[in-house]
């Protein structure tokens, strides 16, 4: 459906339209508003690790999704293929290009919201 057309949409995360469960730590609930535009969010329990929980079902050796969202709780460090290091806290708002690992610090779990890469997140074959 062409995002022109549309009046209103309004889809609420206590129904997702798909839940991925991931390896060990966590979920995420996918809300597809139309065929273009999909809403994620992810809740990263403690100990969660995109290289040991998401790795496995995306089939890939680091996230190659582009990510746009807002940090509802938590921290959680972001490592680029490159090296470069910075953490997500609460309360903020983040953009992180593809090409990357992250991991939950501390025992309080980070839930987030994602308006960009979560589409197709953690839908390799050992997912379905």
């Amino acid at each position: 459906m062409e995002l022109s057309k549309i009046k209103h949409i309004s889809k609420n995360f206590d129904r997702p339209d798909e839940r991925r469960t991931f390896m060990g730590h966590g979920h995420l609930d996918v809300l597809n508003l139309t065929d273009t535009l999909t809403i994620g969010k992810a809740v990263l329990e403690p100990g969660w690790k995109w290289s040991k929980d998401v790795a496995p079902l995306a089939e890939t050796s680091s996230c190659e999704a582009e990510h746009s969202g807002y940090c509802l709780s938590g921290v959680m460090t972001i490592q680029m293929n490159q090296g470069e290091e910075f953490q997500i806290k609460q309360g903020e708002a983040f953009y992180i290009a593809p090409g990357h690992d992250a991991w939950v610090e501390g025992d309080q779990p980070v839930v987030v919201l994602d308006f960009m890469g979560f589409k197709e997140y953690a839908k390799g074959k050992k997912a379905a």
